[in-house]
């Protein structure tokens, strides 16, 4: 279990960030995170990977998307002109333990499902769902 007393603070997180943004844009950045838990929680990836680094983890490292929720995914076209469904935003990158992109994938759908008042089996479902579809994408990328 990890040490809240040894937790930093997710506020001191979010404003040590905000010191490297364009400063014009950091209160429109805060007023969208305001609006509900999702729009938070899609501005907050820092303050999860901090949470998860005192986690046990795999040693298994990987190049993070960094910032894997729903509103990340999405539909664009391919080089080839299909139409391809994956990962659309890469700006929070960075190698770390694979189970953090698993993680906040997960509780993505969560927090979308309780924002959206869905029952909780059904965003128990859908949470199961995803990750499902993550470990058979990643066993049908290893058979290649």
């Amino acid at each position: 279990m990890p040490d809240l007393a040894a937790r930093r603070d997710p506020i001191e997180i979010l404003t040590d960030q905000d010191e490297a943004r364009l400063q014009g844009l950091v209160p429109i950045r805060h007023g969208r995170m305001a609006v509900s838990a999702f729009t938070f929680y899609r501005g907050s990836a820092a303050v999860q990977a901090a949470d998860l680094s005192n986690t046990p983890k795999t040693d298994l490292s990987v190049q993070l998307c960094g910032d894997a929720h729903l509103s990340n995914f999405g539909l664009f076209n391919g080089p080839d002109r299909r139409l391809v469904f994956d990962l659309n935003d890469f700006d929070e990158s960075h190698p770390g333990p694979f189970e953090w992109d698993v993680k906040r994938l997960a509780a993505s759908v969560v927090v979308a499902g309780r924002n959206n008042e869905l029952a909780p089996d059904k965003i128990d479902r859908a949470a199961r769902a995803a990750v499902t579809a993550y470990r058979e994408g990643i066993e049908r990328c290893a058979e290649m």
